[in-house]
C-alpha cells in the first residue's frame, strides 16, 4: 500500500499473520487529513481539505473507479507552493465540492511583482458523474495592480487495487504504459495481471500553457479584478473526455443535480424546530442520495466511501430497514437486485449455497484474479435471514403484492438455504462457517476475526450459532409466513410459523442467561456458550423473537453504564475480555447498531430507553464534521463539554449510519402503516427533548400521502394533517 514513508502502517485490529482479517490499515487518520468525499454510482473520490490527493498525507486519497485508484496524486501549487486555506465544503445535497484557497506570500520574481498574501482568490468546484471527475478551477487577482504567478497541477495515477490501498501486499503487479500527451490532454493507462487495461484521461481548457505527463501549468497573468478559469475532465471509464470540458462541466453539473432531485423527490421530507437537528437530516438523506446506485432492478444503497463502495447485502438490507419508511423504492431495489444475484449452486470458492443471499461483489484486478475472496462472495451468514424479513416488511409497508409475488421463488430459496444448509448440525439453529481458507472468518456483522469469544477472551471455535442471527431466522420465518398468506398457501405460511415458534423456544432455552442478564453472543462449535455482555442481545429485541418477560432485563443490561457510553450502545461492554472502546467491534459505538436496538426498544414499549438512544446518537453528530454521522466512532464514555471520540478509519458517509437518524425518529413516532385501511399508523408517539416540533411531508401509502405536523407535549405528541392527497387517512394510537 503507498503511504508516507514517515508513518508506520499500523494493524488496528491485532490479528494471527496467518488469517487474513481484511481489515484496513491506517498510515494517518482520516480526522487529521479532513477528507472530503464524493460519489457517483461506481466511482468515489477522496480528498484533502484543499480538493489535493496527497499521497504523503494520506494513503486512501484519490479518485477511485470499480475498485481501481485512477489518480492518486492531484496537488494544485501556486508558485511552487500550496495556497492556503479558506475554506472547504461540500454542499448539503453533496453535489458539489467546493475549495476556497488563496495565495500566501510569494516574494518577487523575475518580471513580476511581489504577492502580498490574500490577493489571489482560488475557487476549486469540483463532482462527479458517470466516471468522470469535473472541474472548474476560477483564480481571481484582488490586487489593485497586476500580478503573473504560476499556478501548476501534478497528477499521477498508480492503478492500485484497492484492496492495496487498504493495506493487503502483492508480490506483482501489472505494467504501466508510457504515457500520451497530446495539446490540451494526457492518457494514462495500465495492464493489469488480469489482462484488463484500466485508462485515466485528463483534459484541459484551456491548454495549459505547459503539458507533461503529471504536470499541467498554466503563466497567469492577470490585471486588477480579472479572472482566469480552467475546466478539467477526468475519465475513468476507458472513453475519451469530450471535445469541450467546459461544456461536459455545465451539462454534467445539470443532469448530476436533476437526477439526485428526483431522488430526493421519491422520500418523504423531515423538518423540525432544531436547526442542528435539520442539518444532520438534511446530510442523511444527501448522503444517501449519493450512495444510492442505480442497478437494473432498481435503486441499491452502496455500503460506503471509501472502503465499502460495492454492492454489500447485510448493509443494502438494514439500510433498506431503516429506510423504508421515508423511501420504500430502496428495498424494493435491493430485494430485486439481490433476488438476481442469489447463489444457485454450491461453490466453496466464493463460500455459496443455493438459495444463499450476496455478501459482496468486487471489480478489481485483485478479485478477478482470486487474490482476494470478494469477486462474488457469499460469506455471510445473515444476510439471507435479512433477505427475507425484508421482503415481509416490503409488503407490509407497500401492499406492492405484484414484487411479492415476483420475489417469493428467491423467498422460498432463501427459506430452503436456512433449514438445509445454514443449520449444519441439525440441531435448528443457523451457524457459519468459512469453505474457503481466506475467506471470512466471522461472518456476522461483527465480522473481525476476534469478535467472537468466551467470557475468558478464547476465540470461539465454528461452526458459530450468533444471537442475532437466530433472531434474524426467526423473523425471516415469520415474514415467510406472511408473505405465502398474501400469496394464497396457506399450508406453507403453516409451516413457516411452525418453524419460527420452535426456533423461538429453543432459542430461549440456549441464548438467555439469567446470570449474565441477557442473551450469550453466540454458541461455538461444540455448543457452549460465549458468556460475553454485546450489542447483539438488542437485535433479539429488534427481531421479536424475545419473550416479553426477557426484555426487561436486556434492557437493563443495554442501558447500564458498562454498556452504553452516553453517546450509544458499545459494542461490547465494559469489563468483558476483549473490551476496547478504540476497537472495530470491541467495545466501539456503531449508529446502525444503536438504530436496530431503539426500534427493538420501541417494540417491547421501552420508550425511555429509546429516548436517550435517539438523544446520545443526535448530541454526538453535531461533532461530526458536515454533522455526518461516521460508520462508527470510539466508545469512551460521555464526557460534560466534549465530544465523542472519532475512530481514524471510519467509512464516511456509511450507508447504515446515515440512515439511523431516521430509523431513531420512526423508533420514537411509532410510525407505521396500515396499507389495507390506508392509514400512517402512529402508536403512542413522543418526541425526544431536543425537538420541540416536526413535520413530516410526503409520508406515502396506498396511491396516496399526507403531511403531518407534530408537536411535543410532555411525554407525548400532538398530531395533525397539514395536506392530504388521495384517500388516505391518519391514525394515532395512545
Amino acid at each position: 500500500m503507498p503511504h508516507s514513508d514517515a508513518a508506520a502502517v499500523i494493524k488496528l485490529v491485532p490479528q494471527k499473520s496467518e488469517e487474513p482479517d481484511y481489515v484496513i490499515s491506517a498510515a494517518a487518520s482520516q480526522i487529521e487529513t479532513t477528507p472530503r468525499t464524493l460519489k457517483h454510482d461506481d466511482t468515489f473520490a477522496v480528498f484533502d481539505a484543499h480538493g489535493d490527493a496527497v499521497p504523503g498525507l494520506s494513503g486512501h486519497h484519490g479518485l477511485f473507479h470499480r475498485d481501481t485508484r485512477h489518480l492518486s496524486r492531484f496537488i494544485l501549487t501556486i508558485e511552487g507552493v500550496r495556497p492556503l486555506l479558506l475554506s472547504s465544503t461540500v454542499r448539503d445535497d453533496n453535489a458539489t465540492l467546493t475549495c476556497d484557497l488563496t495565495n500566501p506570500d510569494l516574494p518577487a520574481r523575475e518580471g513580476s511583482n511581489e504577492v502580498l498574501h490574500d490577493l489571489i482568490h482560488i475557487r476549486r468546484s469540483r463532482f462527479l458523474y458517470r466516471s468522470a471527475c469535473h472541474e472548474s478551477l476560477l483564480v481571481r487577482n484582488f490586487d489593485v495592480v497586476r500580478h503573473s504567478f504560476d499556478i501548476a497541477l501534478k497528477f499521477d495515477a498508480d492503478f492500485a487495487d484497492l484492496f492495496e490501498v487498504r493495506g493487503e501486499k502483492r508480490l506483482r503487479r501489472g505494467t504501466r504504459a508510457t504515457p500520451v500527451v497530446e495539446h490540451d490532454r494526457v492518457h494514462l493507462a495500465y495492464t493489469g495481471l488480469d489482462d484488463e487495461i484500466r485508462r485515466t484521461s485528463l483534459a484541459f481548457e484551456p491548454p495549459p500553457t505547459e503539458l507533461a505527463a503529471d504536470r499541467g501549468l498554466y503563466r497567469i497573468d492577470l490585471a486588477p479584478g480579472e479572472t482566469f478559469t480552467v475546466f478539467m475532465e477526468i475519465r475513468c471509464d476507458g472513453r475519451q473526455p469530450g471535445l469541450s470540458p467546459r461544456l461536459s462541466f455545465r451539462s454534467a453539473l445539470k443532469r448530476s443535480r436533476s437526477d439526485l432531485r428526483a431522488r430526493f423527490a421519491r422520500a418523504a421530507a423531515v423538518v423540525s424546530s432544531n436547526q442542528h437537528f435539520n442539518e444532520g437530516i438534511g446530510r442523511a438523506i444527501g448522503d444517501l442520495a449519493i450512495l444510492v446506485t442505480d442497478t437494473p432492478e432498481g435503486a441499491y444503497p452502496y455500503a460506503g466511501v471509501p472502503w465499502f463502495s460495492t454492492v454489500f447485502g447485510r448493509d443494502a438490507l438494514i439500510t433498506a430497514f431503516e429506510t423504508l419508511w421515508v423511501d420504500s423504492s430502496i428495498a424494493r431495489g435491493v430485494l430485486l437486485h439481490l433476488a438476481r444475484n442469489q447463489a444457485q449452486v454450491l461453490d466453496p470458492e466464493a463460500d455459496a449455497e443455493p438459495g444463499k443471499i450476496l455478501h459482496e461483489v468486487r471489480f478489481g484486478e485483485m478479485a478477478e484474479l482470486g487474490e482476494v475472496p470478494f469477486r462474488r462472495y457469499y460469506g455471510s451468514v445473515d444476510s439471507t435471514p435479512l433477505f427475507v424479513m425484508l421482503a415481509g416488511a416490503y409488503l407490509e409497508r407497500s401492499g406492492d403484492i405484484e414484487t411479492a409475488r415476483m420475489l417469493w421463488p428467491a423467498v422460498k430459496a432463501a427459506l430452503g438455504w436456512l433449514k438445509d444448509y445454514g443449520d449444519r448440525d441439525g440441531d435448528g439453529f443457523v451457524e457459519y462457517g468459512r469453505r474457503r481458507g481466506d475467506g471470512l472468518v466471522n461472518q456476522g456483522w461483527k465480522d473481525s476475526h476476534d469478535s467472537v469469544f468466551h467470557a475468558d477472551g478464547r476465540l470461539a471455535q465454528g461452526p458459530i450459532a450468533l444471537v442475532e442471527v437466530q433472531a434474524y431466522a426467526y423473523a425471516a420465518w415469520r415474514a415467510g409466513a406472511t408473505l405465502a398468506r398474501a400469496l394464497g398457501s396457506v399450508s406453507e405460511a403453516a409451516g413457516c410459523d411452525a418453524r419460527a415458534d420452535a426456533l423461538r423456544t429453543a432459542f430461549d432455552a440456549a441464548f438467555f442467561d439469567p446470570a449474565l442478564g441477557t442473551y450469550v453472543l453466540a454458541l461455538d462449535g461444540e455448543k457452549r456458550p460465549c458468556r460475553v455482555r454485546t450489542s447483539n442481545a438488542g437485535h433479539a429485541l429488534f427481531a421479536g423473537i424475545a419473550f416479553p418477560e426477557r426484555a426487561g432485563a436486556v434492557v437493563d443490561t443495554l442501558m447500564a453504564n458498562t454498556s452504553f457510553s452516553g453517546w450509544g450502545v458499545r459494542t461490547l461492554g465494559i469489563g468483558e475480555a476483549r473490551f476496547n472502546p478504540m476497537s472495530y467491534h470491541n467495545g466501539s459505538v456503531w449508529p446502525h447498531d444503536n438504530a436496530l436496538i431503539a426500534l427493538g426498544l420501541r417494540r417491547y414499549g421501552f420508550r425511555a430507553e429509546t429516548a436517550r438512544i435517539f438523544e446520545g446518537l443526535f448530541r454526538a453528530s453535531i461533532y461530526f464534521d458536515l454533522r455526518r454521522i461516521p460508520e462508527l466512532f470510539c466508545g469512551f464514555s460521555r464526557q460534560r463539554c466534549q465530544g465523542p471520540v472519532s475512530y481514524p478509519v471510519a467509512c464516511s458517509p456509511q450507508a447504515w449510519a446515515a440512515a439511523a437518524p431516521l430509523a431513531l425518529l420512526q423508533a420514537s413516532l411509532g410510525l407505521g402503516f396500515d396499507v389495507e385501511e390506508r392509514h400512517v399508523v402512529f402508536d403512542r408517539p413522543f418526541l425526544p427533548d431536543f425537538l420541540d416540533e416536526l413535520t413530516l411531508r410526503g409520508l406515502s401509502i396506498a396511491g396516496g400521502a399526507l403531511d403531518v405536523k407534530v408537536q411535543r407535549v410532555g411525554a407525548s405528541a400532538a398530531l395533525s394533517v397539514i395536506t392530504r392527497r388521495g384517500d388516505v387517512g391518519l391514525k394515532v394510537e395512545a
